[in-house]
């Protein structure tokens, strides 16, 4: 189980050395014609490359998980397959209230106004020559990981399946700062309503304040301009805040006194906590961490003995400072290897070198952040809020490996 200390951890020298000898090693060919050892693909010349790039066929069953509740289509990014830190654009999950719409560039007007003394109206073309900005954060939706929250049973899925409504991505846009400042805030603005040109009007309430420090007007994601389910041509970035305040398909955004109280904050995302108190605008996502080597529906490899676990981290308060890992259900835990950068508001990798001995394990891992904000366990936060609440959980996930290697999400 992680050894010195008695989980089966191990010094990354004695890892390295491990998987040499444990996986046996390649045995080179004895002497044999040049050709026969050639592969396949040195006997002929290759195929033709497409003008717009596309991952190899042979990865094809790396896609986003697609599911709908309550009328809302919910596509999961498949945590389980990505190491690093950046998800690539076409796996970033995404939720869609009112479906996708078609959006013409040319056609499309992002408005401010309100309590401006300029109201303005922004064109694509136009707000392509301001200054911009380019960041690396993660987005969450409110209710990711809503099955571990609400199922008094742990269901039997992958990690992309029950956590895969967060992403993270290198954004490029205009600071908002840049367009309400020029508009000219007047006195008692306080708050900003962000609307949507989706079918159903998705409208948000932020405090000013926060949007002037943070807010973008995103543009491009990891490099490329936005896609149309990441709210093309346009959108409102806030990083570490929920999911559903980066408003997509941006094209109006209104300076109040007072938030709006739209339908969209008043009901789906006001949380009800244990004591029936209400929980309204909480916007930040709070620090979280998956194992996503190993995890739901992985079977441990063959031989056992050497393995890395690996997994992200992330919060909405800031950088992540530590994550432990513990091997044996939380009984003991051993501080995990983060790799840089150590970014603000965005994933962190870990890893920590493991030795599996084919006994039934219990793989945890627990994030703090640099404001020294930890995960709860699951029943601290069960114990929080309402029995029906599910949006910002953040406890730490659980994956049992049972004696056959068989991995399985499971409550700790």
């Amino acid at each position: 189980m992680l050894s010195s200390g008695g989980q089966g951890r191990l010094a990354r020298r004695d890892f390295l050395g491990g998987l040499a000898l444990g996986a046996g090693g390649l045995v080179a060919q004895a002497a044999e014609p040049l050709a026969a050892r050639m592969p396949d693909s040195m006997k002929t010349l290759g195929g033709a490359d497409l003008p717009y790039g596309q991952p190899s066929h042979h990865e094809q069953r790396v896609q986003r998980q697609l599911s709908s509740a309550a009328g809302f289509a919910v596509w999961r990014t498949p945590l389980q397959t990505q190491r690093g830190i950046i998800t690539p654009s076409g796996l970033h999950f995404a939720v869609h209230h009112n479906g996708l719409p078609d959006i013409a560039p040319e056609q499309h007007v992002l408005m401010v106004h309100g309590l401006v003394h300029k109201p303005l109206r922004f064109d694509l073309q136009r707000l392509m020559r301001y200054p911009m900005v380019s960041r690396v954060h993660f987005l969450e939706c409110a209710g990711n990981s809503a099955a571990n929250a609400l199922s008094p049973l742990p269901v039997k899925q992958t990690l992309g399946e029950i956590a895969g409504e967060v992403s993270c991505s290198e954004w490029t846009g205009v600071p908002l700062s840049y367009l309400l400042h020029e508009a000219g805030l007047r006195e008692g603005a306080q708050w900003v309503v962000a609307e949507g040109a989706d079918g159903g009007s998705h409208s948000r309430s932020l405090p000013l304040q926060a949007l002037l420090k943070d807010a973008m007007v995103a543009l491009y994601q990891n490099g490329e301009r936005l896609r149309p389910s990441q709210g093309y041509p346009m959108r409102l970035f806030m990083p570490g805040w929920e999911g559903n305040v980066n408003v997509k398909w941006l094209h109006r955004l209104e300076v109040t006194d007072a938030p709006a109280h739209t339908k969209d904050e008043s009901g789906l995302y006001t949380q009800v906590l244990a004591d029936g108190r209400i929980e309204r605008f909480a916007f930040h996502m709070d620090v979280k961490s998956v194992i996503t080597h190993p995890s739901g529906q992985q079977t441990m490899p063959e031989p056992r003995g050497f393995f890395e676990i690996a997994g992200l981290a992330w919060s909405g308060h800031g950088r992540i400072a530590r994550v432990d890992v513990s091997a044996d259900g939380g009984r003991s835990w051993m501080t995990a290897q983060l790799h840089g950068p150590a970014l603000d508001r965005a994933f962190t990798r870990f890893t920590l070198p493991w030795r599996w001995d084919g006994r039934k394990a219990v793989l945890m891992s627990r994030a703090t952040d640099e404001h020294g904000r930890t995960q709860p366990l699951r029943s601290a936060w069960k114990s929080r809020y309402a029995s029906h609440s599910f949006n910002h959980y953040n406890a730490v996930q659980a994956w049992g490996i049972d004696a056959d290697g068989r991995v399985e999400n499971v409550y700790a």
